[in-house]
């Protein structure tokens, strides 16, 4: 795991974004097409707002978040739509969006028809992981209900979710595909998190999920 301390966030902002944008031409000069894996809330914010606005050829690169609420696009809870407000727009707007939700009653409906457009953005180019101060990264919860599931070697692409304190259920990719990206990054910012992840290196992936995907990351952390 490689550790890169920010000053503060802006900073952060503008070096994470700096990395991932070299990470995706990367992928580009060698590929046709490459797949940018994202998080949702809000800690990515002034991260995407900076990227999106980054001369790359946007128009090759398929943007997909790693887990989503099961809520519609339009709902104050969608990582879906804050992804159009903050990355998808500038430069980036050329993106090719693939969509993690759709209009199913639950996740279960839903998930074989978004399988087929996800299946043909893997493997994954570049990960970008947030990740929660109970260890959490995506919707890979500590206890959740289909934890066990997602995190084996023969899981799914896609696995619906539903743990305690999560308010809708959701969808989320499985370790094995993201495990699977050929670059991972993961966020962070304040004392909490940093201590959190501190403690996930030394717990196992079921207690701590992101402890699964540490070894090959590069951490970016600011107070």
């Amino acid at each position: 795991m490689e550790m890169i301390t920010y000053p503060d966030r802006e900073m952060l902002a503008i070096g994470l974004a700096d990395r991932l944008a070299s990470c995706l031409r990367t992928a580009l000069r060698a590929n046709d097409r490459a797949s940018f894996c994202v998080p949702g809330g809000t800690s990515p914010d002034e991260t995407f707002r900076t990227l999106s606005g980054v001369a790359l050829d946007w128009k090759s690169v398929d943007v997909f978040l790693g887990d989503e609420r099961w809520v519609r696009e339009d709902s104050e809870r969608s990582n879906t739509g804050l992804l159009k407000r903050t990355l998808l727009t500038d430069r980036a707007a050329a993106a090719r969006l693939v969509p993690m939700v759709n209009a199913a009653a639950v996740p279960e409906d839903g998930i074989p028809d978004l399988v087929p457009a996800l299946g043909d953005a893997l493997p994954i180019s570049v990960l970008l992981l947030g990740m929660g101060e109970d260890m959490h990264t995506a919707s890979l919860f500590p206890g959740a209900d289909r934890l066990t599931e997602a995190m084996a070697e023969d899981a799914p692409i896609l696995v619906p979710m539903r743990a305690e304190g999560a308010e809708e259920p959701r969808v989320t990719l499985s370790r094995r595909v993201l495990a699977d990206a050929m670059e991972t990054h993961i966020l962070i910012m304040g004392d909490a998190k940093r201590a959190a992840l501190e403690r996930a290196q030394g717990l196992d992936p079921m207690e701590a999920p992101v402890a699964a995907f540490l070894r090959e990351a590069c951490v970016h952390w600011a107070p």
